[in-house]
């Protein structure tokens, strides 16, 4: 048997009509589509499907995404059930679907979960002009030694996502970020765009968003881990209600290790599996760990095509 790892893509990942092929094509989609949007109010058939501001608002953004991933999981779980998991693995919002496909917490309680950290996460950002900075061609060292002289200055940026060689985010005050461009630059990144973000990721800003975050996941976090959950602050594995609740209140303010993580597991694996819209993960594999083959499901006709390669 294959050593397979499902993994989730994070905010960002998201578009409109997204997971339209599998409502138009399963009634199994179409009740989770119903499930999640009378679990917190929301009409998910026109938050994806039509053009609207909502969708690119985090509160709407997590549970869409999330709802997303969860049906293309489910129907290949359906489709193909003796393939099990060795791990699982997402990009921030990406790791509550890999506790959810892991069995430690149920759909819709998945589903409110993420509504609620969006807007935790929302909350902390509107007093402050927070922003996040994707850097290109710049080593880690570099960012890291700019964003500690910045805060030695009483500047309030840091290192967010790790997402592969020369490929790291930043985020923090955007007037800090924007003051801090040139600096980066002038350590050798190749780039430094600012990102159309209103919530500042995976740094000291939504310190705010911890407590209430981990009061939820108390109360809907279970032990029933299929497999484990990798970390995104340590890298490493977990497979307990308190470990999970614990690391995921860590998340919210400590940076996505997500290159770390899959070279931490990819010689121990045959291949990875993306679930949801996009490519995201697969195309950062690739750079990260060539050798690992990612396949993606991202409707009907990916869906078969990785059955007819890995569930015969």
């Amino acid at each position: 048997m294959s050593r397979i790892a499902m993994i989730f893509a994070g905010q960002g990942s998201q578009a409109v009509g997204m997971g339209k092929d599998f409502y138009d094509n399963s009634e199994v989609a179409r009740e989770m589509f119903a499930k999640a949007g009378e679990r917190i109010g929301v009409d998910f058939k026109a938050l994806i499907f039509e053009e609207n501001e909502k969708l690119g608002q985090t509160a709407y953004t997590q549970p869409a995404i999330l709802l997303v991933q969860m049906i293309a999981y489910k129907l290949f779980s359906d489709a193909c059930p003796d393939v099990k998991a060795e791990l699982f693995l997402g990009h921030s919002l990406g790791e509550f679907s890999a506790l959810c496909a892991s069995g430690a917490i149920d759909y819709v309680d998945a589903i409110e979960l993420v509504h609620n950290r969006g807007a935790f996460m929302q909350s902390a950002c509107d007093s402050v002009e927070a922003g996040m900075m994707v850097l290109v061609g710049l080593d880690d060292a570099s960012v890291e030694k700019v964003c500690a002289d910045a805060q030695a200055e009483g500047k309030k940026v840091w290192p967010a996502n790790y997402n592969q060689d020369g490929q790291l985010v930043v985020a923090g005050m955007k007037s800090d970020l924007i003051s801090l461009e040139q600096t980066f630059k002038d350590a050798g990144a190749k780039r430094a765009l600012l990102l159309d973000m209103s919530v500042a990721s995976h740094c000291a800003i939504l310190e705010p968003a911890q407590a209430p975050l981990a009061e939820l996941m108390e109360k809907m976090i279970s032990n029933n881990f299929s497999a484990p959950v990798i970390s995104n602050v340590t890298t490493a594995p977990y497979s307990t209600k308190a470990d999970a609740v614990a690391l995921l209140k860590d998340q919210l303010v400590k940076p996505v290790k997500y290159k770390q993580s899959i070279l931490a597991v990819a010689n121990d694996l045959d291949m990875a599996i993306e679930f949801g819209n996009g490519i995201t993960l697969k195309g950062l594999n690739r750079r990260i760990a060539k050798d690992l083959k990612t396949l993606n499901i991202s409707d009907m006709a990916s869906l078969e095509a990785v059955k007819e390669e890995i569930c015969s």
